[in-house]
């Protein structure tokens, strides 16, 4: 029997997070206008009010968030989070709080409210992303310490651009804080914050960025780090990396260039093959305990995606129409030894097959699959194909030798029951009880030479 790690109980109002494991990153701004990646106010020591100024005069003329939202939903997104405000204090809504945001300046507009209008009438979820940071204001980085009114007041303007964003613009469902560093949690008064959101939104889901507790600054070294909290928090928010938090759910966010998440001229792109690979590798790794890709754009100064986005969201989305069954609601995968062809994710009785390396041949082994399989399909093309089980290994046959897609393709095998698999699917390379190994070298004999003897 496969041993399974406790599986966490999963709200019902939290359940599209899991069902979608794919969503949409949107980092967009003034910092849009440099081309040279969201923070370059801060990397490049830039003169305050000379920024400020450009960013009272950007105007992105050709913002259509219906046209962002229409384009998400082809390449098979389920929901988006946009940068309501990042750490240059620039806020993209109609708030009391300030006059340094999109409807008091150029645009005139409130982006916020047209975002959310548009993404909830394509059937999307929405999320919203807020910085604590405000690289602007002195008294964040004096702190309550040595500037206690002066932090007060940072303090009140925080909440209440966050109460703003969870009152104004109907349901919200996910949000993303940002930028704790170098304050705490109890600093931010990060929990009372998020006990009011739930009061407006009881089912909103909150990322882990509230700064370290008490209970961690016990164990912390050195201080608050990115502010990623380990007991904080509804949602783990990795960036950059791909690592399963098993305490809660979880969605990696990645970019879709080589590593700035806003609008850069002349950053490169990843193909679609690897972006869609790291949507494979959450669903993969994710369990029920979560498993999402928060896939980023930084849209161009003008407000209109980059084309080299679109094209690889919507080739994405293309192979999401055929296969997206073995990636949306699933629960985890990785079942056995599967790394010399690709990734495998599972769905109830069915085990999918996510073949990254197609070799051609007409024949496919599987090891260390204990129950008994029903039906194979190649799930890219809808051919049955034809199977044998020989113990705990199952040859699939009749494979074409060509690649049946640009991308990957996907073999579905469906079974008795729950698929299970054996001591080699559960214990890996490098990991495990070594005695399995020893027993397995031992088939062949003892020495080192050829023959075993």
């Amino acid at each position: 029997m496969t041993i399974q790690e406790p599986e966490p109980v999963i709200r019902e109002g939290w359940q599209w997070f899991t069902e979608s494991r794919y969503g949409m990153f949107i980092h967009f701004g003034p910092y849009a206008r440099y081309g040279r990646g969201e923070q370059v106010l801060f990397r490049e020591h830039l003169d305050q009010s000379e920024y400020a100024s450009k960013a009272c005069e950007w105007n992105p003329e050709f913002f259509d968030a219906e046209l962002w939202a229409y384009t998400a939903r082809k390449a098979g997104m389920k929901y988006a989070c946009l940068t309501t405000r990042h750490h240059d204090g620039y806020c993209l809504w109609d708030t009391a709080t300030t006059d340094y945001s999109s409807a008091k300046q150029a645009p005139g507009r409130d982006l916020v409210r047209e975002f959310t209008d548009a993404f909830r009438a394509e059937g999307l979820r929405v999320g919203l992303y807020y910085s604590w940071i405000d690289w602007r204001i002195p008294a964040y980085f004096d702190g309550p310490k040595k500037d206690p009114q002066g932090w007060e007041d940072m303090k009140r303007y925080l909440h209440a651009q966050v109460e703003e964003l969870v009152t104004k613009y109907g349901r919200i469902d996910h949000f993303f804080f940002d930028g704790v560093w170098p304050r705490t949690a109890e600093d931010l008064d990060s929990i009372k914050l998020v006990e009011r959101m739930k009061s407006i939104q009881p089912d909103i889901l909150v990322n882990n960025r509230l700064g370290l507790s008490e209970e961690e600054k016990l164990h912390a070294d050195g201080g608050g780090g990115s502010g990623d909290s380990e007991v904080l928090g509804d949602f783990g928010s990795p960036e950059h990396v791909i690592e399963p938090d098993r305490k809660r759910l979880w969605e990696s966010s990645q970019v879709t260039t080589w590593r700035l998440w806003g609008y850069t001229n002349g950053e490169r792109w990843r193909p679609a093959d690897i972006l869609l690979d790291m949507l494979c590798e959450c669903a993969e790794k994710g369990g029920m305990d979560g498993g999402n890709l928060l896939l980023n754009v930084g849209p161009q100064p003008d407000g209109q995606l980059p084309p080299a986005f679109v094209e690889r969201a919507l080739k994405i989305g293309q192979w999401l129409e055929v296969h997206g069954e073995a990636i949306y609601g699933s629960d985890g995968g990785n079942l056995t030894e599967f790394i010399t062809y690709g990734r495998q994710t599972m769905k109830g009785n069915h085990l999918y097959l996510i073949i990254r390396f197609w070799d051609g041949r007409p024949v496919l082994r599987l090891a260390d699959l204990v129950t008994p399989v029903t039906r194979v399909t190649l799930l890219t093309t809808g051919q049955e194909l034809t199977f044998r089980q020989d113990g705990d290994v199952l040859w699939i046959e009749g494979l074409p030798s060509e690649r049946p897609t640009e991308l990957f393709p996907v073999i579905r095998i469906e079974c008795e029951s729950r698929p299970e698999t054996t001591q080699w699917g559960r214990e890996r390379l490098w990991t495990g009880d070594p005695s399995r190994i020893a027993d397995w070298a031992r088939t062949r004999g003892t020495s080192v030479y050829a023959d075993g003897q």
